[in-house]
């Protein structure tokens, strides 16, 4: 079985992702999901790990408070890319969780691909050089 794991961390990336999934399963009928996202991307069959009502954190405070939440989550992310030998990871925007769990991911040997990479406005140019040493060897 082929298992991706795909997190998506808002609503606009729920769309995208669940629009994703589908093009894929036309693909690949085989392929199996697992991972964050919302409603959408629960309608198109992914496993969800935790959905993304729960993952909307705002500003700098908001995150800070949630940090032990936010470990427990990639903790769980990282356990089931083990225990359910996932590969493959697709990424959708998200940056402040995406390259945080990335650097991670890199370590277990999984090919991960960004799907809708961080807006250079919103992030500021230092999103470039956190990507560029995330995803280079």
């Amino acid at each position: 079985m082929n298992n991706i794991l795909i997190i998506a961390g808002e609503q606009s990336g729920d769309i995208h992702g669940a629009a994703l999934m589908r093009e894929m399963k036309l693909i690949d009928p085989s392929l199996r999901f697992t991972g964050i996202g919302g409603y959408n991307m629960i309608a198109e069959g992914m496993t969800a790990v935790q959905h993304i009502k729960d993952m909307a954190f705002l500003g700098f405070t908001e995150v800070v408070k949630h940090l032990p939440f936010i470990r427990r989550v990639q903790r769980r992310l990282l356990k089931v890319v083990v225990e359910e030998r996932i590969e493959k990871v697709v990424l959708i925007d998200y940056p402040g969780f995406n390259l945080s769990i990335a650097r991670k991911l890199k370590k277990l040997g999984v090919k991960i691909f960004y799907y809708i990479a961080p807006q250079i406005w919103a992030w500021g140019k230092d999103v470039l050089k956190k990507s560029k040493s995330t995803f280079t060897k």
